[in-house]
């Protein structure tokens, strides 16, 4: 069991802000960082950075002010967020792609998920995210630039995904 599945096994979801009772997992985030200097990146490339994106970029600033660079940390920015979770049932994509067609592009020749792009969400300005939603159930939600967008996107496709929930008869 991973350190996530332990955590998420031992805290019980906080249903005001998650109702699906489901919690994406970020998977990759995605910033950028001006540090206002030139840069010989051949010189820095085998250098790396933690996993806490802010965080990372800070110690970058400060790794490039060792290697004597005049770095500054500024304009710091999340460019992209990548969260996955599992609804735990199937899906009916067909169904999906044909009622929501608008949103929803779905070619299984070409790729096996669903391509949903959510714009203009309530409260989002101008932000475009794109789900990859697969029969399987698994979700992956891209283009946000906070978390909490990642997490309301979600929360706006589960109860549509409930209605493509594929029933198995005998």
């Amino acid at each position: 069991m991973s350190d996530q599945d332990f955590e998420a096994s031992s805290n019980p979801v906080d249903r005001t802000n998650h109702p699906s009772g489901i919690v994406p997992t970020l998977q990759n985030i995605v910033s950028t960082v001006n540090l206002d200097c030139k840069l010989d990146l051949k010189a820095i490339a085998c250098k790396h950075a933690e996993d806490a994106s802010k965080l990372a970029a800070r110690k970058y600033a400060r790794i490039i002010q060792k290697l004597g660079f005049q770095a500054k940390f500024k304009d710091f920015k999340i460019q992209n967020i990548v969260a996955s979770c599992d609804v735990k049932f199937p899906i009916r994509l067909e169904g999906l792609a044909y009622y929501h067609h608008a949103f929803a592009s779905y070619e299984p020749e070409m790729f096996p998920g669903l391509i949903y792009r959510i714009r203009g969400m309530k409260g989002m300005k101008g932000a475009q995210l794109v789900l990859l939603i697969f029969v399987s159930g698994k979700i992956v939600i891209t283009g946000s630039k906070k978390r909490e967008e990642t997490y309301k996107a979600f929360e706006n496709i589960y109860p549509v995904l409930t209605q493509f929930q594929k029933k198995f008869t005998r």
